[in-house]
């Protein structure tokens, strides 16, 4: 059922949060310290079985030098020719990892460089990880990492995981001069659903030459509407946490505005193509409209009238397809 906005108000939603002063500076320190780390990326062979599509196990430094796990996957050497690809650098939905090394072959059998970045402290709820948060908790927090560390915008969780998802980036990047396959650092994109999605927009905003951008039924969006219009998690999280932690609310919304995309996307410029689903509880439509009328770059909207948070599913994919291919031709 609608359970949000008039369709005449959605259209028009900004959202409710505004951005800290020192947004701009707390993402440059942080962006700083992280490159302090050497972009040393290992790019090991995967036994495959396959004959269209190559595969390889990757290992990059994220936040704080972490080994972040990713697979890389690519059209096979007889089929790709020799001139650079384009690459899609992907990040993946709440609970879950980077998965199988043989799922998710979509984008590489498209002719596309494809990293599957892993996600930190998750891939236990629905595909599988391999990558730990070795910064764990900084106090209390309810089950789930919306509340890791929420205190202090220094210790939140989603700090480390928006950093990875930069260096992502930059070594999806580094495969043009160092990988198994050239990759044109002019041509990478980023892609993502719900907290892929919010992690694409994110990585949009804090490397502004993206050459395009994915992001469907994006998380993390206008947190104070959000924790107050839904039920479900996991944003429930935040208002599990608050319902103990009382004194706290004023503190907590403060971390958050850091990392909320409707404070990040006005630093984005890349096209952009986002969906949203009007019967979706997990990311509620108005917080998806707010990312997307918040964002500065030119951007497309796919609406899903009857759709909750699994979207356009496959149609998504296809769109997105003929979208990336126009963005990324060489």
């Amino acid at each position: 059922m609608y359970a949000d906005l008039p369709a005449d108000q959605l259209a028009a939603y900004r959202g409710g949060t505004r951005p800290p002063e020192d947004l701009d500076r707390f993402w440059a320190d942080t962006l700083e310290e992280a490159r302090q780390h050497p972009l040393a990326v290992e790019v090991i062979p995967y036994p495959s079985g396959l004959r269209t599509v190559e595969l390889y196990d990757v290992v990059f430094p994220g936040f704080g030098g972490d080994p972040i796990r990713a697979w890389l996957r690519l059209p096979a050497r007889s089929l790709r020719g020799d001139a650079p690809l384009p690459g899609v650098v992907h990040f993946v939905g709440y609970g879950g990892g980077r998965g199988d090394a043989h799922e998710n072959l979509f984008w590489a059998s498209a002719g596309f460089a494809h990293l599957q970045m892993d996600t930190r402290g998750q891939g236990a709820g629905w595909s599988k990880g391999a990558t730990p948060d070795p910064a764990g908790s900084a106090g209390p927090q309810v089950p789930g990492v919306m509340t890791r560390g929420v205190l202090d915008p220094q210790t939140y969780y989603y700090r480390r995981l928006f950093t990875d998802a930069v260096r992502a980036v930059e070594a999806m990047r580094s495969l043009a001069q160092d990988g198994p396959v050239p990759v044109d650092p002019a041509r990478v994109a980023v892609l993502g659903q719900s907290q892929g999605g919010a992690l694409a927009l994110a990585a949009s905003a804090l490397c502004p030459d993206v050459a395009a951008v994915v992001a469907f039924v994006p998380f993390l969006s206008d947190f104070p509407r959000a924790v107050t219009v839904t039920d479900s998690y996991p944003y429930r999280e935040i208002r599990d946490y608050l319902a103990v932690q009382r004194g706290q609310v004023e503190t907590v919304m403060e971390t958050l505005a850091y990392f909320d995309a409707v404070n990040l996307v006005p630093r984005s410029t890349a096209p952009a193509l986002f969906s949203v689903a009007l019967m979706d509880t997990t990311t509620p439509p108005s917080t998806v409209y707010a990312a997307y009328n918040n964002y500065a770059g030119p951007k497309e909207l796919t609406v899903w009238p009857f759709n909750g948070h699994e979207a356009g599913a496959i149609e998504d994919d296809v769109a997105a397809l003929a979208f990336l291919q126009k963005q990324l031709a060489g």
